[in-house]
């Protein structure tokens, strides 16, 4: 049997293949896509949908001083509207038992969770996903990312953790696997991360809160560079999602709207992560993305 490389499928069968079924859909039904739809997250294999629902908005406080009440309520209306996809982390104070209390009932299999765990050192991986687990009423993590990576050493420095995840995923604990990163020294190792299934990155047209020198800095990031790293991800087989569509808070709608185009038509990204404090935000999030995908 011939072997072929990835670029000659898709100028061969591969785009036979796609050409063939738009020719067999009604005009403008193959190109229709939705804030809600199902994609997956590059060689993760793990399907989500394009919007999540975030829990870290300034490190979860948004979202804690709902009530638990408050929250659920939210949680559910996102589920409802069709968001199946919802993330949260270590250090996001209370809400991995929130989020765990806003799901209980909801079928497993009906939505994705995704954790970030802080690389501490001194602390046992395996001992640690279990207490994200229960605290979050779930057998398991659809994916689980090393969180706030932000030095460019953080592919060797963080390796227990990294050795830690792919022993829960060999026991389904974890699904699959990633980190979030922080800075342009540690975006800049991402594509080259052969450990890496999936990436979660800043993005948005601005530059606010996004990737500088110094991954703490107050003043614009370098957008060219990050998307230009986001597209070499993309083509290492990542699956990339993108958070601070908002500018942490920052945005007006225009400039959200402006923010979720960009993350989809320019940088190329699978999916995107907003916090919201109410269903209009909600709303809003899915109607901007419909938007941004036309």
């Amino acid at each position: 049997m011939p072997q072929y490389t990835r670029r000659e499928l898709l100028k061969t069968g591969l785009a036979a293949g796609v050409f063939a079924t738009v020719g067999n859909l009604p005009l403008g039904a193959a190109a229709k896509q939705t804030a809600t739809d199902w994609v997956t997250l590059g060689k993760s294999g793990v399907n989500v949908t394009r919007l999540a629902l975030g829990t870290g908005s300034i490190s979860g406080m948004v979202q804690r001083e709902l009530g638990q009440d408050g929250f659920t309520k939210l949680v559910r209306y996102a589920y409802e509207r069709g968001i199946r996809f919802f993330e949260t982390a270590e250090s996001y104070g209370d809400m991995h038992r929130m989020l765990g209390i806003a799901l209980k009932g909801l079928p497993r299999d009906s939505y994705r969770l995704m954790s970030k765990v802080t690389t501490r050192q001194g602390v046992d991986p395996r001992a640690k996903f279990d207490e994200l687990r229960k605290l979050a009423n779930t057998e398991y993590f659809d994916i689980m990312l090393l969180h706030w990576q932000h030095t460019a050493t953080w592919p060797s420095d963080t390796a227990k953790w990294q050795d830690g995840i792919l022993e829960a995923q060999s026991k389904s604990v974890i699904r699959s696997h990633g980190a979030s990163v922080h800075g342009l020294p540690a975006l800049r190792q991402v594509p080259s991360t052969k450990w890496l299934d999936v990436a979660m990155i800043r993005m948005n047209h601005k530059g606010t809160r996004m990737d500088a020198e110094d991954y703490n800095t107050d003043g614009p990031g370098n957008v060219p560079e990050v998307v230009s790293h986001v597209q070499q991800a993309r083509k290492q087989g990542m699956g990339v999602i993108s958070m601070k569509l908002v500018g942490e808070g920052a945005f007006n709608r225009e400039d959200r709207k402006a923010a979720m185009r960009f993350a989809f038509r320019n940088a190329g990204v699978d999916c995107v992560t907003v916090g919201y404090k109410n269903t209009a935000e909600v709303d809003e999030a899915i109607e901007n993305l419909n938007a941004a995908l036309v």
